[in-house]
């Protein structure tokens, strides 16, 4: 864990926080200066809080792009409740008596309300303002599932590869950050309280903490990319992480191209960032049957006779969004069904279909993604398909999902057929004898603008290189040494090239 990944959390955090104040604030005052329209912002800051913090980042996206913009606005939107309401609060439980005299002495309500009654009802407007900023800090690890950065991705792969290090590296920073921007708000009420007398003075240590916090985080929200840097969006898994790291060496040792390796983000995200007019994005590395069936919402069955899936997915990705897949690098990360290994043992189980007559005993559990209706590979046509009748159903998180197989949670699971915690977990790989899952060869996608952009550098060609080079087993084989072994994603994928012949030592 590093301190740049701490103070790119930070800084989210900072600047939500700011901009919920400073939208919260005049919130609260309308709220309490005018009761017709109080219940309607008070329900409206109340809507916000109850959908998922998730859900609300891919709204905000769609309108937005990834990167650290959407986080922050989504956090601003959460943090609004406790702010808003307890600025109501305050001001209504203002002693009465004080407004009567206020009132009577001619003072304007606009004037009663910021210079005598906002004062009074300060410790309770900024216990509103405390618990906003510390419920942010953790709502900030939601950055990592839009290319935001911060801590959310050390959390996520260490749960992922059950490396209780990480998680608790990860976890225990967020504590300490919490616990200190607590004392230090604590720190500053206090001081407030203590010069009521003057406003000057009142101010001036809050106007210090803020000065120097834009001086330390403002740098981790400036993005260093130009025109000339190709731009990449790490992913969440090894896998896409190793290609990207593949792709950037290939490239920057055949090319003057600088490629930058942005914030980890999921395929689905990615690939909205790759397309478009404002698109952040200018290559991924994804898989034919992804771009079919989740990208572009068609089924194997749309391809036309003697095309094959790739083909066909390339013509249509052309066709509606300019993008293209470049060769195949020879892997295939195709969907797979696995059982743990005394599961199969106990019933025999070789092949998907081995399940029928078994599955009513079992329970089927994968991650969240696998269960939604985003393309036709997932678990409602899966089942139809096979004619399974599981036990029941469990939706996790894709980082618990290996943790609750292994504590038996489920005993089946879907599975990435390269992914090295398959290994790790011992789990048995069953045959897909009835071609369900289309083949999901690994291949990067570009943009033809992109290479357009780039015309002077061969890249399409150095990208090509890696063609039939990169096996499903040798895959396994570097994911299982980066998730189980802890070796670093760089030194693995340098070592692989290396042996290919592809870069020199």
């Amino acid at each position: 864990m590093s301190v740049s990944l701490i103070l790119e959390h930070l800084y989210i955090v900072f600047f939500s926080s700011l901009l919920s104040v400073a939208v919260g604030l005049p919130l609260g005052l309308l709220a309490y200066l005018f009761p017709r329209i109080r219940g309607f912002i008070l329900k409206l800051v109340d809507l916000l809080q109850t959908i998922p913090a998730l859900a609300l980042l891919g709204i905000i996206m769609v309108f937005v792009g990834a990167g650290k913009a959407t986080v922050i606005t989504g956090i601003t939107l959460y943090s609004l409740l406790t702010i808003v309401r307890n600025t109501c609060l305050g001001l209504e439980e203002v002693d009465p008596g004080v407004k009567e005299a206020a009132r009577g002495m001619g003072m304007s309500k606009a004037y009663r309300t910021l210079f005598i009654e906002l004062p009074l009802a300060f410790p309770t407007v900024f216990t509103g303002i405390r618990i906003a900023v510390v419920n942010a800090i953790g709502t900030a690890v939601f950055a990592a599932f839009v290319g935001g950065g911060g801590l959310g991705s050390i959390i996520n792969r260490g749960i992922r590869i059950q490396d209780m290090s990480l998680v608790l590296a990860g976890t225990g920073a967020l504590m300490a950050i919490a616990i200190i921007a607590d004392l230090l708000m604590g720190v500053l009420e206090n001081s407030f309280r203590k010069n009521k007398g003057s406003a000057k003075r009142r101010w001036i240590p809050a106007l210090a903490v803020l000065l120097v916090c834009l001086a330390v985080l403002v740098p981790y929200g400036i993005s260093s990319t130009d025109s000339d840097e190709l731009l990449i969006y790490d992913g969440n898994y090894s896998e896409v992480q190793i290609m990207n790291r593949m792709a950037k060496y290939l490239i920057e040792d055949q090319s003057n191209i600088t490629v930058s390796i942005m914030d980890e983000m999921s395929q689905v995200n990615s690939f909205k960032s790759l397309i478009g007019d404002d698109h952040s994005c200018d290559l991924m590395f994804s898989y034919d049957g992804t771009l079919l069936t989740t990208f572009l919402g068609l089924d194997p069955t749309d391809v036309p006779e003697g095309m094959t899936l790739y083909d066909y997915a390339n013509q249509v990705a052309g066709e509606e969004y300019g993008i293209r897949l470049l060769a195949q690098v020879g892997l295939d990360n195709t969907y797979a069904i696995a059982v743990t290994q005394e599961v199969a043992e106990q019933y025999g189980l070789e092949t998907i279909s081995d399940l029928v007559p078994v599955a009513g005993e079992l329970t089927f559990g994968a991650e969240h993604e696998f269960f939604t209706q985003e393309g036709s590979m997932k678990y409602g046509p899966f089942i139809e398909y096979y004619g399974l009748t599981f036990k029941d159903a469990v939706s996790v998180d894709v980082s618990l999902k290996y943790t609750a197989i292994e504590s038996g949670s489920f005993e089946v699971t879907e599975v990435y057929a390269t992914d090295g915690l398959n290994k790790k977990a011992n789990l048995v790989i069953l045959e897909d004898d009835m071609s369900f899952f289309p083949e999901y060869n690994g291949a990067f996608l570009i943009r033809e603008d992109t290479l357009t952009r780039f015309a002077d550098a061969p890249l399409e060609d150095i990208l090509n290189e890696l063609a039939g080079m990169i096996s499903s087993d040798d895959m396994m084989n570097m994911t299982y040494q980066v998730d189980v072994l802890g070796r670093s994603t760089d030194d693995v994928t340098r070592e692989f090239l290396v042996e290919c012949g592809l870069l020199a030592e």
